[in-house]
């Protein structure tokens, strides 16, 4: 049986390193003139595609006041563009712009280029095996 001290190390290694990602992707993203809250957002409508205002606001946890006024932003410097759902009229999506998605890609690049270099020392195995056990935790996250 595992003790609670293991799972108590688990949540400390877990926020730790999400502090280190966020501090990277922060570093990464200061070379760029979008904000924190723009990449989300753009990272959102990169891997999902278009969405409403309220959905965005429902992944980004944010009041959709507050997503309304990102996208207003994003929109002025084009990274993205409100279109009218083609099924229905009334629906408005927030669609990615070629600037945009240039932006996302290249920051998703460099942040996968320094998880390449802080794994140099791992081997394909020890690689392979940490995608796995991160990715079934994150199903059992989502799921849970």
């Amino acid at each position: 049986m595992v003790e609670m001290s293991s799972y108590a190390d688990i949540e400390r290694e877990l926020r730790y390193i999400a502090g280190i990602i966020k501090q990277k992707g922060r570093e990464i993203l200061s070379n760029y003139t979008i904000t924190p809250p723009q990449f989300v957002a753009l990272q959102w409508l990169f891997e999902d595609g278009d969405m409403t205002i309220g959905e965005l606001s429902g992944k980004m946890f944010l009041a959709c006041s507050t997503t309304t006024d990102l996208v207003d932003r994003m929109e002025k410097t084009l990274l993205v563009a409100r279109v009218k759902d083609p099924n229905d009229r009334r629906v408005v999506r927030i669609h990615l712009l070629e600037e945009g998605e240039r932006i996302i890609d290249e920051v998703i690049k460099k942040r996968q280029l320094y998880l390449q270099d802080v794994l140099k020392n791992f081997n394909e195995e020890e690689t392979l095996h940490l995608k796995e056990i991160l990715a079934k935790l994150h199903q059992e996250m989502r799921e849970g």
